[in-house]
């Protein structure tokens, strides 16, 4: 018998960020990607954390307390991905609509999605995509 459970059966995959400032950061998620609030987190009166939901994909955003040092590049190297069956196209109206800045798209890939790039305030990056629209 061995102690190895198997391959890893994950059934989501969910992010927590620290953001410089966490009020803008909440309203820009939820008025211009589209979030909703789930869930906020107070200490002594003060928001500390938010816990935003689109679909089944949830972002858990917390306030940066400046000990890392508050300038510091985030963000580098990965980004998010998003996958939805909405209209790419719309999603990316309603952001550029809502004072969002695309950083590309909306176009198609050439293996059969539509999708949009962009980044928040903080420097993360997104691409939201779905089927292409044919």
């Amino acid at each position: 018998m061995t102690d190895e459970p198997g391959p890893l059966d994950a059934t989501s995959l969910e992010a927590s960020l620290t953001v410089r400032d966490l009020e803008k950061s909440l309203a820009w998620y939820r008025d211009v990607v589209g979030f909703a609030l789930d869930r906020p987190y107070e200490r002594d009166g003060k928001l500390i954390a938010a816990s935003l939901k689109a679909g089944a994909v949830r972002l858990l955003l917390t306030q940066d307390d400046g000990a890392k040092g508050l300038d510091r590049t985030k963000g580098e190297g990965f980004s998010f991905q998003i996958t939805t069956s909405q209209s790419i196209d719309a999603i990316a109206q309603r952001i550029n609509e809502r004072g969002g800045v695309l950083v590309a798209g909306p176009a198609d890939t050439p293996w059969g999605t539509r999708f949009v790039r962009l980044q928040d305030l903080d420097g993360f990056k997104f691409v939201i995509s779905s089927r292409a629209q044919r």
